[in-house]
């Protein structure tokens, strides 16, 4: 089964100011258009990962060390859950009820925030901050390039892309500013929640 872009779950301009219409222009009908094109290209029919799921193609892929298909299908599977953990009206405190006990487990929502900000300010170049599960446990990730923690053991239920293209247009080199807007201003938390709730 071809890869394929997904359409927005929203107006281009239902993020702003947070996200502009200009940025989700450039990195959903470009950006992502391309780790599409490129991830059928690597990893679709005809290839060993044909008819596989993209989540099984990600942890096979990352294993094989096939870095093409690791950094390709891998931000496909990044994005697709991306564009549905935003939304307008998005973020806060106010978290839906498995969740928010498992954040109180954590050390609560405002430990939360300051270690997501801070995974996504400290990966090098590259890369995304995750909220991932392993071991029953939350846990804050960062991984380089298209990463995600299905490939290192775990279950991603809320990430934030920190390639330039994500942010450059809105916040220039102020990446800290970016992903505190993200966390108090566009996550949604239902999203996070439904993933949670397929973590086995």
């Amino acid at each position: 089964m071809a890869f394929k872009l997904p359409e927005l779950p929203y107006a281009y301009d239902a993020l702003a100011p947070y996200m502009s219409v200009e940025t989700l222009q450039f990195h959903h009908d470009k950006h992502h258009l391309a780790y599409v094109d490129n991830g059928n290209k690597f990893a679709g029919a005809g290839t060993k990962y044909d008819g596989k799921s993209i989540e099984d193609i990600c942890k096979e892929a990352f294993a094989a060390k096939d870095m093409p298909v690791v950094n390709n299908v891998g931000q496909h599977y990044n994005h697709n859950h991306f564009w549905k953990w935003m939304k307008k009206g998005g973020g806060g405190k106010s978290l839906p009820g498995k969740l928010a006990g498992h954040v109180t487990t954590y050390g609560g929502y405002d430990k939360l925030r300051t270690d997501f900000v801070q995974a996504g300010v400290t990966q090098f170049g590259s890369g995304w901050c995750w909220l991932a599960v392993k071991g029953g446990k939350l846990e804050v990730m960062k991984t380089p390039n298209g990463e995600n923690p299905l490939m290192h053991g775990a279950s991603p239920i809320l990430g934030c892309d920190v390639w330039e293209h994500s942010y450059y247009i809105d916040y220039r080199n102020a990446r800290q500013k970016y992903l505190e807007a993200f966390v108090d201003h566009l996550v949604n938390w239902d999203h996070v929640e439904e993933m949670l709730g397929q973590v086995k």
